[in-house]
């Protein structure tokens, strides 16, 4: 993984971004960009991949006007908040983006947006964020937490009937066994609750074992997921495993090896979804890195281009005019169909995904089957945003 890091660093000069001019480029008002992410730690491929699709969307878009500033957050919420604070107050940053983990984005994201800031998020979507508390300035382009675990409730309560749930204990994870929970209708044969960053899982595998089980819905994003994949194999536990796209994203599965291999999960994308801009992302990612992007990457492309244009339509300086260009969505994003709810927060398909081995031995994501159409969140009506 390290020597992902030094080629995205080379390619991204030191994190900075001068870019090109283009004639549409020349139109746009200057823009500064703050990006936060992980990239350091068991939860860095996830911050690695979000990074590099976002400085990707931006080198192509030959935009001059764009400034992007990128730190490492290390996946520590109070060096998070130093960042941002840096960002804002020296830096001058009007936009902030890239937090992975929702604990650091409840760390971060309210005090920027109560300073004017905007943040867009690449991923972490917390209920706390979503509802009574939702911001105006405040845009999550990926999903709401729930928004993907709710979908494997509904394939679980299809296709099992006592199930046993795990996740961290953390705003992320425990917004996952909620949205989980809304829409399974079978017996639960228990609930574990993990720590953030936990390596062992030993003693969670045993409870397994021991549970009744005919299946296993997890959450463990980044390191954690693959630790537990390769314990759980290692254990010739054989009760099936569910989760969401975050347990076997791209990033995760080459580590994971051939024990993901026929498992059920879910996500607003996948590297097979038959849509122009979809294709053309996954073509330029892998020309640049040599690799498949995962969601998290194809979100903080998506998040990169709604950026762009706003920016193509409203000066930033104008909070106003840019809310309004962010909240129209007038992007092709790589999930087709994408908008904002009324808390700005995504409405848009979630499909139910199986790892497969591609003929050159990689191993990825296909869509089996749509889980929700035009799907939104459990918390938009709490939401008072005009």
């Amino acid at each position: 993984m390290n020597s992902r890091f030094a080629s995205s660093a080379a390619a991204l000069g030191a994190f900075g971004l001068a870019l090109a001019t283009s004639p549409a480029a020349l139109q746009a008002a200057p823009l500064k960009v703050g990006m936060i992410t992980t990239l350091s730690g068991a939860g860095a491929g996830l911050g690695v991949d979000a990074r590099d699709a976002f400085a990707l969307a931006l080198k192509r878009a030959d935009n001059p006007e764009v400034t992007l500033i990128v730190e490492d957050d290390a996946q520590k919420p109070e060096l998070a908040v130093q960042i941002a604070d840096k960002m804002i107050q020296s830096d001058g940053v009007d936009v902030l983006t890239g937090i992975i983990w929702s604990n650091l984005a409840m760390a971060v994201a309210p005090n920027a947006v109560d300073q004017g800031i905007f943040y867009l998020s690449v991923n972490a979507g917390p209920s706390a964020l979503a509802g009574a508390n939702c911001h105006e300035n405040y845009f999550n382009v990926a999903y709401q937490n729930d928004n993907f675990h709710e979908a494997m409730g509904q394939y679980a309560a299809r296709t099992y009937a006592n199930t046993l749930i795990m996740a961290p204990n953390y705003p992320a994870g425990l917004d996952a066994l909620t949205g989980f929970k809304r829409y399974y209708t079978g017996e639960l044969a228990g609930e574990i609750h993990t720590q953030v960053g936990q390596s062992d899982y030993a003693a969670e595998i045993a409870q397994i074992r021991a549970s009744g089980a005919d299946s296993v819905f997890f959450f463990l994003p980044g390191g954690m997921g693959i630790a537990f994949l390769k314990q759980y194999a290692q254990s010739g536990v054989e009760i099936p495993l569910i989760g969401p796209g975050f347990s076997f994203s791209q990033d995760v599965l080459p580590a994971v090896g051939d024990a993901a291999l026929g498992v059920r999960n879910s996500a607003s994308w996948a590297p097979d979804l038959d849509n122009e801009a979809s294709r053309a992302f996954v073509e330029a990612f892998k020309a640049e890195y040599g690799r498949l992007p995962s969601i998290y990457a194809a979100q903080a492309w998506d998040t990169a281009n709604l950026l762009l244009s706003a920016q193509a339509k409203a000066d930033v300086k104008d909070p106003e005019a840019f809310r309004a260009a962010l909240k129209e969505a007038d992007f092709a994003s790589v999930r087709g169909k994408f908008g904002f709810n009324t808390n700005n927060h995504p409405i848009q398909d979630i499909y139910v995904r199986e790892v497969v081995k591609l003929d050159d031995g990689t191993l990825t994501n296909r869509i089996v089957e749509t889980a929700f159409t035009d799907h939104g969140d459990a918390y938009a009506e709490a939401c008072k945003l005009p």
